[in-house]
């Protein structure tokens, strides 16, 4: 910095001129930003006529993503089409199975699927126990409705005086683990082949008693060593007939009346059998029907549920 000299009117001399703090500071600050403008316009011109390695790949990437962005939205769409279907398929299973509309569904007033796929912990509390509530309600209102379907079928066949279809176990103190192999394609136990099996086999200790399942007539008794062995079918009314296969001994003729509890035979081998059991059958209007469906008047719930379990998952007859 050149030395500055002024006269002093004073003392009638010349001396030099010392700058104070307060020139010095402006001057350098005015010379910072002088320079920081410089740098800037320098970095803006670069910038404008020169690209980095960077910058280009990014530019190229952006136009590539402009060129893939209509096709990820239409596949973005086709999937979204592919979930929907899925969810109204594994709804639909749902209500075929369970016979109850599935939890948190589209349909669903509370909360929306795609919430309860994204995890519980995103549903409010108070959504859950609305919808809770809700179906405790549906729930309460089909027993009930059940439950006045069942009582007026009752009253109308005591009114007609009509017979009731057999809704009780043939074997008394009967325990879930006694549950053979229910109807269904079953495998042979000589043969071990798969064949059709048209009833229930209820295991139990040659000689135990077994008893008609409900009122009815006893159409056709049947000894003999093959097949099934000795046999007796009741015919209950309104369609229903029960079939008791591979007894030991009969106690009944045909054309004898039967009421609900009395004793036909006994648990026994005769016939083609594997080992002592009874193979009970349940025919409606010719057609065979599964018996593990009849029982549900002679098991508490859980027993029953048991027994539907044991019955369908067996694999091999006994007979």
């Amino acid at each position: 910095m050149s030395s500055r000299y002024v006269f002093d009117k004073d003392n009638f001399k010349v001396r030099r001129d010392r700058p104070s703090f307060g020139r010095i500071f402006r001057r350098c600050l005015k010379y910072f930003v002088a320079s920081i403008a410089l740098a800037v316009i320098y970095y803006a011109v670069f910038a404008l006529f020169f690209s980095t390695d960077t910058e280009r790949r990014l530019r190229h990437e952006n136009r590539m993503y402009e060129k893939l962005y209509p096709e990820m939205e239409e596949k973005e769409a086709l999937l979204g089409d592919v979930v929907d279907e899925l969810q109204a398929r594994d709804n639909g299973i749902y209500e075929e199975i369970f016979h109850s509309s599935p939890l948190f569904s589209s349909s669903s007033s509370s909360a929306g699927y795609a919430d309860f796929i994204s995890g519980a912990d995103t549903i409010p509390d108070e959504d859950i126990v609305r919808y809770s509530e809700e179906k405790l309600r549906g729930v309460e209102e089909g027993a009930s409705e059940v439950t006045r379907n069942l009582r007026h079928i009752l009253d109308r066949c005591m009114e007609l005086r009509d017979s009731l279809p057999p809704l009780n176990l043939p074997l008394r103190d009967f325990s879930v683990s006694q549950t053979g192999a229910s109807v269904g394609g079953k495998i042979n136990p000589f043969y071990k082949v798969e064949v059709r099996h048209d009833g229930l086999d209820l295991i139990a200790v040659a000689g135990t008693p077994v008893y008609a399942t409900a009122d009815g007539v006893v159409t056709d008794v049947v000894r003999s060593k093959t097949g099934q062995g000795n046999v007796v079918t009741i015919d209950h009314g309104n369609g229903f007939v029960t079939r008791y296969a591979h007894l030991q001994d009969i106690l009944v003729r045909k054309g004898r009346r039967l009421e609900k509890g009395d004793r036909i035979g006994s648990v026994g081998m005769s016939g083609k059998s594997f080992a002592p059991h009874l193979h009970y059958e349940v025919i409606r209007d010719t057609l065979v029907a599964d018996p593990l469906n009849h029982f549900f008047a002679d098991l508490t719930p859980g027993k029953y549920l048991d027994m539907m379990i044991l019955g369908t998952s067996i694999a091999q007859s006994m007979d």
